[in-house]
């Protein structure tokens, strides 16, 4: 197998020198791996001290098990203790599984590497968000949402240099969001090359748990909603709380129902279908679509860009308010529509998005699957916010903030301009 170049004395010496130069401001003598320098830029940006300690205020008992009662990532715990700690045990590391904050909500794993891990204040109720500990793969998984591995002085704190940890996120495959990052850490002396594959695997079972389990309460829902929609008339279905179909009739059907993110009994506008009556089912909804034609269509969206992980639209209309949160390349799309209220024909978007006029095909899958969410809110020929829809964007208050992570020509030249 092969060895990682940080593994050798002489590399691990020049990521320490390349972090050394990166927090000077030096040019480092030779660049650390993409995501570690992206990650260290982040840190300098932040102006993190790397001499500082990783110490951060606990959260109490009772706000630890409240917040792993809530959580989905308790259902699959048993899962992760039987895949990975007897692993990470024999290894001499332990298992941190974190909430979508970074604060450590288990521990599990060698108990030497648990007393040791107390002096870096790697305990139950802490953070390791990136703002708060550096570069840390708990904290840089969450940032970036990918698995990562950090090594020694790879690490932005030097606290840590005796440490290595790998950690992948783990999201809710009912609806996309995140729930929190599964991580195995130990001494330095304990770093395996497989160790990344390993928890990504495992992170990738864990979603595969919750899934089969939602599954079957598609099917519990499914046996209760099936014989009461079939007896309606007109346009009706049943959907669970997050809208994944369980019973349709006199539609087509959909994989998924866009839902708000408070769904009361009663009247409803719904972007995806107009004025609805919903009822409550065991485990889900029963929606009744208007024949009339619908009222109470938006009036107002505010798209929303002010933190990088929480970009989303609100909608506002005579019936009430709705939030949808974005994907970076559907936050890109609706912001060069924002910037053109005349509208954009799909090879202008395409330069907007990509500084390429031929990939309309990419375009229009794009806007056919934002349009499922925002039907309503978006026309098209050409491509626009609805005529009578007043846009507001709410920008970061850094322009430097604006869509870090994208290169789009669109939000290359905001930033410039800001």
């Amino acid at each position: 197998m092969r060895t990682p170049a940080w593994q050798s004395g002489r590399a691990a010496r020049a990521v320490h020198r390349a972090r050394e130069a990166m927090g000077s401001g030096d040019r480092p003598v030779a660049a650390p791996r993409a995501e570690i320098e992206a990650s260290w830029n982040r840190m300098v940006h932040r102006g993190l001290d790397p001499e500082q300690s990783t110490e951060s205020v606990l959260l109490g008992l009772d706000e630890v098990e409240k917040r792993r009662r809530g959580s989905t990532l308790s259902e699959v715990m048993p899962l992760l203790n039987d895949r990975l700690v007897s692993l990470a045990d024999a290894a001499q590391q332990i298992v941190v599984v974190t909430d979508v904050e970074c604060r450590v909500l288990w521990r599990r794993g060698n108990a030497a590497v648990l007393r040791r891990a107390d002096g870096i204040c790697l305990a139950e109720g802490a953070t390791w968000a990136e703002e708060s500990t550096g570069t840390n793969a708990i904290g840089t998984a969450l940032a970036t949402r990918v698995p990562v591995q950090v090594h020694s002085s790879e690490h932005f704190v030097r606290a840590l240099h005796n440490w290595t940890c790998a950690a992948a996120p783990v999201r809710d495959p009912r609806d996309g969001r995140l729930m929190g990052i599964v991580d195995m850490s130990g001494p330095l002396s304990t770093f395996h090359p497989t160790t990344l594959a390993l928890v990504s695997s495992v992170a990738g079972l864990a979603e595969n748990e919750i899934r089969n389990r939602h599954l079957r309460a598609i099917e519990r829902l499914r046996s209760v909603a099936a014989p009461l929609v079939c007896r309606l008339g007109g346009r009706a279905l049943a959907v669970d709380v997050n809208g994944w179909l369980a019973a349709v009739t006199g539609m087509e059907p959909v994989d998924r129902l866009p839902l708000p993110k408070s769904l009361r009994p009663g009247r409803v506008w719904l972007p995806s279908l107009g004025m609805c009556r919903v009822e409550p089912l065991p485990g889900g909804w029963l929606i009744q679509v208007a024949d009339a034609p619908s009222d109470g269509a938006p009036q107002r969206v505010v798209l929303d860009l002010s933190r990088p992980h929480g970009l989303r639209i609100n909608v506002v209309g005579e019936v009430g308010t709705w939030t949808q949160r974005l994907s970076p390349r559907h936050a890109e799309l609706l912001y060069a529509l924002a910037l053109r209220r005349e509208g954009r024909t799909a090879s202008e978007l395409a330069e907007d998005l990509f500084g390429d006029p031929s990939r309309t095909v990419t375009v229009r899958a794009e806007i056919s699957r934002v349009r499922r969410h925002l039907a309503q809110v978006l026309a098209h020929r050409p491509y626009r916010f609805g005529d009578g829809v007043e846009v507001e964007v709410i920008h970061p208050d850094d322009p430097a903030d604006l869509l870090p992570r994208s290169t789009a020509p669109v939000v290359v030249g905001a930033r410039q301009r800001s």
